[in-house]
């Protein structure tokens, strides 16, 4: 008779621990599960990022700063970065390649223009930036006694830049 009851008290415990295992497994699978969700257009993401050139030189980074905020698609960020983030999970790390014409373009020479010297801000030479009302920038390339040229290019225009990306958050 003992013999019995220890044999349902082993089944009773059985029980009990795979009833236990099976709430494990269910509640991980929805944790999993809510982690799967990838970063999908509309949605607002916030990534740590470091961004460099093909030298190494790096040009920008938020590891000492707040996330960046963006919406996916909402063109706020280059093409290259959008689409990269595009897909990804939370907590997910990553690093990617973007080409000129997926990044700042390539280099115009249209955007190099002159103006009168009369024009030219006292004080400002080869080297220094220029700002216009518009809200555009510009490096002044040359200054002759009659004209001045501005390259109003982005500063990265031309350039191959890669990014180490971590998804932070999505909204």
């Amino acid at each position: 008779m003992l013999y019995a009851e220890e044999t349902s008290y082993n089944w009773d415990m059985q029980k009990s621990q795979l009833l236990i295992i099976f709430l494990l497994v269910c509640l991980l699978t929805l944790i999993g599960c809510s982690n799967a969700r990838v970063a999908e257009a509309g949605d607002i993401v916030a990534v740590h990022y470091t961004g460099t050139l093909d030298n190494g030189e790096q040009f920008d980074s938020s590891r000492d700063k707040e996330p960046l905020s963006f919406t996916i698609g909402g063109g706020q960020m280059i093409a290259g970065f959008d689409a990269a983030v595009h897909g990804m999970k939370v907590g997910e790390s990553i690093t990617v390649r973007i080409e000129p014409e997926d990044a700042y373009g390539e280099r115009r020479e249209d955007l190099i223009i002159e103006f009168p010297i009369a024009q030219l801000p006292d004080g400002l030479g080869d080297g220094d930036a220029v700002f216009f009302q518009s809200g555009a920038t510009g490096v002044i390339l040359e200054v002759t006694s009659e004209n001045f040229k501005v390259d109003v290019n982005h500063r990265l225009a031309g350039q191959a830049l890669n990014f180490e990306i971590e998804l932070v958050s999505i909204e």
